[in-house]
């Protein structure tokens, strides 16, 4: 499928790669963007050869937000009548295998919300997370004050929703809104090296996994806890988990075949 707003790829036959291509407007998002990478993500999600997948930009920016000279002339009717973002970014949640987002430069309001959206973020050390769309009179509306505090608590949520201050890298990761920081020029390399590690594992186990974390968030404890111990059980029922334990106790490499 040919691509105007993003590129495609796959590494090792087993991780799917989406790049935003939109390097003159710093990868802003807009309409058709979302639609693409929705319907890639999608794509590879459907695909048994694909274990996890990486969402990344360029050097300079993930996504430097969302397209405001798009937004500008938008009213009420237009983005409740259209249900804007909901009805394509949201699409990223929907994916069950494991998604990372590999972040260089700007990860701005709809950019930084974007990156929050993959499972968990790697951070090269040139990465600035923020949300400034306090500066616009208007507020994040594709999760940034939903899903900002429970990354980095209310405090600093709070901060950077109000004065729309940016996050460095190094204070991402203290804060917990990124997993790891790396090198610029590595980043690529590391967040692939996650995903072909995310790759080696039974992918009933990864989805189920991703499922039960994201539940921790949308959850009481009890409710969540429960949650998790059914699927620990249900996962008992798989080919994947007897071959895992079976190589465990022969002290050999599992060969995990998805069933």
């Amino acid at each position: 499928m040919a691509h105007e707003f993003i590129q495609v790829r796959t590494e090792a036959g087993k991780v799917g790669i989406v790049q935003l291509d939109r390097p003159k407007q710093l990868n802003a998002l807009n309409e058709p963007l979302m639609d693409e990478l929705g319907a890639a993500l999608k794509a590879f999600d459907a695909d048994p050869a694909i274990g996890c997948m990486i969402v990344t930009g360029s050097e300079k920016a993930f996504a430097a937000g969302a397209d405001i000279g798009a937004m500008a002339g938008y009213s009420f009717a237009d983005t409740y009548g259209r249900d804007y973002i909901t009805r394509n970014w949201e699409t990223v949640r929907t994916i069950r295998k494991p998604v990372i987002a590999a972040v260089s430069g700007f990860a701005l309001g709809g950019g930084c919300e974007l990156a929050m959206m993959c499972d968990f973020i790697i951070a090269a050390d040139n990465a600035r997370f923020g949300q400034p769309e306090i500066k616009l009179g208007i507020i994040p509306g594709a999760g940034g004050t939903q899903r900002l505090p429970r990354a980095v608590g209310k405090a600093k949520a709070m901060d950077m929703a109000l004065t729309g201050r940016m996050m460095d890298a190094a204070e991402a990761e203290r804060s917990g809104l990124v997993s790891r920081v790396v090198a610029v020029d590595k980043l690529m390399d590391e967040a692939l090296g996650a995903a072909l590690v995310i790759c080696e594992f039974s992918q009933l186990a990864t989805m189920a996994a991703k499922e039960s974390v994201n539940r921790a968030f949308e959850s009481g404890l009890s409710d969540g806890v429960m949650f998790e111990r059914r699927l620990f059980h249900a996962l008992f029922a798989t080919a994947d988990q007897k071959e895992g334990m079976d190589a465990f106790v022969n002290k050999r490499k599992p060969h995990f075949q998805n069933r």
